[in-house]
């Protein structure tokens, strides 16, 4: 489909600086590598290139999850695309499923969940800080999903108002204190994902989760190195990014 007045598009120049965009046809967006009218977009398919104004190639690609999230707007920390994945996978998140996100923040990885469970299931995010609600409604309208997300201003210390659920995902400062909560309102079998960032955290989440009927405990830890792509110099870039977080998992049983 031809790239329209008010489409998100993700432009790539020629030398590999990035910007997620709006095209708006009244809008000249500037870069180091000259002017781009957003106009021109208009009717071009995604993969086409436009010129700047140096005669310079923008390439215009759709924006994915991934992109959606190193650009969105953000105040807090967020759960990076290298756990993030991984963690969609060991909560087995798929269409239809009702799935608690405790912790909300800008909305990354509600967005992923509401993505996966898809217009047929629903995710309950639960954030206890309002000023950072805004944001995050922001960022799931922007991606589309906001229709599947019910957010809630609710301390879970109360527990939470859902029940027989099939998945939930913790990133809260002191998980340890809420897994009995967590608990009571997945359904038999359901799966429990927290993230903490230090080893003193996971060791309080191991003690108090063995103390409550959850099977399949776990902790996992995910590195991953970037490689430059050209083949005559192929070799992992200088810096990466290492330690993100730890993330532990779970499944509930009955005694």
């Amino acid at each position: 489909m031809p790239i329209r007045d008010g489409d998100r598009i993700y432009v790539c120049l020629e030398d590999g600086k990035e910007y997620l965009l709006r095209v708006d046809r009244e809008r000249v967006f500037s870069t180091h590598l000259g002017n781009i009218p957003l106009y021109d977009c208009i009717g071009k398919e995604f993969g086409a290139w436009i010129s700047t104004s140096q005669g310079k190639k923008a390439y215009l690609l759709q924006p994915g999850i991934v992109e959606n999230i190193f650009h969105m707007k953000r105040r807090t920390q967020i759960v990076y695309p290298k756990d993030l994945g991984y963690i969609l996978l060991f909560l087995d998140a798929k269409a239809g499923d009702r799935i608690i996100d405790v912790g909300l923040g800008s909305g990354a990885m509600c967005g992923a969940l509401a993505r996966a469970v898809g217009k047929e299931g629903k995710v309950y995010a639960y954030e206890r800080r309002e000023e950072f609600v805004p944001v995050a409604v922001a960022n799931l309208t922007e991606w589309g999903v906001v229709d599947q997300v019910v957010i809630k201003c609710w301390d879970i210390e109360h527990g939470f108002e859902e029940r027989e659920v099939d998945a939930l995902f913790l990133d809260v400062p002191q998980p340890w204190d809420y897994l009995k909560q967590c608990w009571e309102a997945l359904k038999g079998g359901g799966r429990i994902a927290i993230v903490s960032p230090t080893a003193s955290q996971v060791m309080e989440v191991l003690r108090e989760l063995h103390t409550l009927p959850f099977l399949q405990i776990s902790v996992w830890e995910s590195l991953f190195r970037e490689y430059k792509p050209n083949p005559a110099t192929f070799r992992p870039f200088d810096r990466m990014v290492a330690h993100t977080t730890y993330m532990i998992f779970a499944r509930k049983i009955f005694r």
